[in-house]
């Protein structure tokens, strides 16, 4: 009895210790945020589609409904720098994701949520943890060649995932195991968001149901906080996404060299006046007056339809342009090349933004002395980024800026024809109408970037 006794009173005194000691444990002091309040979706919003939404005991769950479009619950906070750990389940014929850095704007497909977005994809196809562009570009860093990854994902279960955006980095990890590395500057802030998928009208995914939990944020001293990652990074710029390349564009500038350029009246590329820094083409400034150092380049091939895209960044005050059906057999003279041009222009500093054969017609994502681009395109400040797109086929063309159509015309038109009969382009014969011709990118004296220069025949 006495050694029950004492065994009873060694097995209590334990029990105590290790009580005291778990309560003495030191908590994690990360000063992380909850995004999830409990019983509230205080600080959230729903936007796009119209799937429900309910939280209970720190656990949001998503419901699929007939006949919507995406649905996302949103932050109403918008962030850019943090890191990001949240658990999910989800119905294992449902897609899923958690949007970053995206956002809701009234000039961007009358609010469509776009952005970059971390996969849920419970299918055999297994890309959880990769990097989708909700909206835009689509996907930017599948798994395919990930099968850690792939394998890590449980079906059924709770997940984890960590998010580190950090600058132009995006890592993510599913469950403890490197997902995507991500290195992309498209969008630099946004709001976080919980997807539930479109199901249209598939009635056997009416009611399927996405759960989170355990949402949390850094957003400070994030230095301290950062894990590395073993995994290769994917660079998107002056490089080819995964959707592009399986779509047919090609790379109408490598990065690095001057292949496929020469001097628009020059059988080389021209010895100064531009330099090419850190993957960027970039025309030096010379005290803007067109074309008096290095002069306009173009593209060693002619183009008929096509798809183009160009990334450009101005200087306070900045003058320079995109050119398309350019025949550099036309006016050897001094001056810039004759060809359509989708003007690229500081509208608030330069003069030409006043100028023009029709008000408002040199304004940036114009077609030059022609016709001016709609005064409410989105255009990103001085020092920024800036996307041009143009698109021409079957002699219907369209600029766009900033993922935004600004203008669109048809060559040869009566309407055309009427334009460039009031403009300073009279004088050539056949103006605008060449069947293929070369893009040119125009020293005008300013200093101004190009990167991402990517085109598609069409």
């Amino acid at each position: 009895m006495k050694i029950l006794k004492l065994i009873t009173i060694i097995t209590t005194l334990l029990s105590v210790f290790l009580l005291l000691s778990c309560n003495q444990t030191e908590k994690d002091p990360t000063p992380w945020i909850n995004l999830i309040d409990g019983n509230t979706l205080n600080g959230w919003s729903i936007k796009d589609g119209k799937a429900t939404y309910m939280v209970n005991d720190g656990v949001i769950t998503g419901t699929t409904v007939l006949g919507t479009q995406n649905t996302f619950l949103t932050t109403n906070t918008i962030y850019d720098d943090f890191i990001l750990e949240i658990d999910f389940k989800t119905d294992s014929v449902m897609n899923s994701g958690i949007q970053i850095r995206s956002n809701s704007l009234p000039f961007y497909k009358n609010g469509k949520v776009h952005g970059y977005q971390v996969e849920i994809d419970p299918s055999n196809r297994a890309w959880s943890g990769g990097i989708y562009d909700e909206g835009r570009r689509k996907w930017l860093n599948t798994l395919e060649n990930n099968l850690d990854a792939q394998k890590a994902f449980k079906q059924n279960q709770w997940n984890h995932y960590r998010v580190e955006a950090i600058a132009d980095t995006i890592k993510t990890w599913i469950n403890g195991v490197p997902a995507a590395y991500l290195i992309d500057d498209l969008t630099a802030s946004g709001f976080i968001a919980l997807q539930v998928h479109s199901i249209g009208n598939q009635k056997e995914k009416l009611g399927k149901q996405v759960m989170w939990k355990n949402a949390k944020i850094l957003t400070e001293n994030l230095s301290k906080y950062t894990t590395n990652s073993p995994l290769t990074p994917i660079i998107t710029k002056n490089n080819l996404t995964n959707s592009e390349q399986k779509s047919g564009w090609k790379m109408l500038w490598d990065g690095t060299t001057t292949t496929g350029w020469r001097g628009a009246k020059l059988d080389t590329f021209p010895n100064k006046g531009w330099s090419i820094e850190n993957g960027e083409l970039i025309v030096l400034a010379s005290g803007g007056a067109e074309s008096t150092a290095g002069g306009d380049i173009v593209t060693t091939e002619l183009y008929g339809d096509f798809e183009l895209k160009v990334d450009f960044k101005l200087t306070p005050g900045a003058n320079s342009g995109i050119k398309y059906y350019v025949d550099t057999q036309i006016n050897k003279g001094p001056g810039s090349s004759i060809g359509l041009e989708y003007q690229i222009l500081d509208d608030e500093l330069h003069e030409d933004a006043k100028l023009g054969s029709h008000q408002g017609s040199r304004t940036v994502g114009s077609l030059y002395d022609l016709i001016q681009a709609n005064p409410k395109k989105p255009i990103n400040p001085i020092g920024e980024w800036n996307t041009a797109y143009i698109i021409s086929k079957n002699n219907f063309v369209a600029h766009w800026l900033n993922n935004v159509k600004v203008l669109e015309y048809e060559r040869g038109s009566d309407d055309f024809l009427k334009l460039v009969s009031e403009s300073k382009y009279a004088k050539w014969p056949n103006f605008g109408t060449l069947e293929k011709g070369q893009i040119l990118l125009q020293d005008h004296g300013d200093r101004v970037t190009f990167k991402n220069i990517k085109i598609k025949s069409l």
